[in-house]
């Protein structure tokens, strides 16, 4: 095994600058290595941990889980952000199962786009004033759905036996 190299302390707003730049360029792998070296050395880090976890978001579909991601949530710094990035979560993961298109993606994506907002309606009841983040990202959820309808739940088949006399 190798050996990570650690980083200044001094060089962090820079790497994160970089984060940025990777996930624009659609790296989103080289972005989260670079966030794990600025939590090796302040693991509380605020924006590094909003970029790790957006970063693995960007690499759903791409065998990186949902698990991978939610495990950051309780790391993050206030229950607005805990219930927001949660929505980000649901609502990405769907995404991704809709470009896989594998046979019941809809009525799964249907499910995670619908846990996705109530994830924002409990960051809207949280939110900073002049924070509608969580509200435009509720309307984007929602018009995905009012667009898209085959974007359904699962029909529950109901299964009764048939009572002998």
């Amino acid at each position: 095994m190798f050996e990570l190299k650690p980083i200044s302390r001094e060089a962090i707003p820079e790497a994160l600058a970089k984060v940025e730049r990777y996930r624009l360029l659609n790296e989103p792998w080289q972005a989260e290595s670079i966030c794990l070296d600025v939590l090796q050395i302040e693991p509380a880090h605020p924006q590094a941990l909003v970029m790790l976890l957006l970063s693995l978001t960007d690499q759903f579909g791409q065998g990186v889980s949902t698990a991978r991601a939610r495990e950051i949530l309780p790391r993050l710094g206030t229950e607005y952000e805990r219930a927001y990035y949660a929505g980000i979560i649901c609502e990405r993961w769907a995404g991704s199962l809709l470009r896989q298109g594998s046979p019941g993606a809809g009525f799964t994506a249907y499910t995670f786009l619908r846990e996705a907002m109530q994830h924002y309606d409990h960051a809207e009841s949280l939110r900073p004033p002049g924070n509608d983040d969580a509200l435009l990202r509720w309307n984007t959820c929602a018009r995905i759905l009012m667009r898209n309808p085959e974007l359904r739940p699962r029909r529950e088949d109901r299964f009764e036996p048939v009572l002998e006399d």
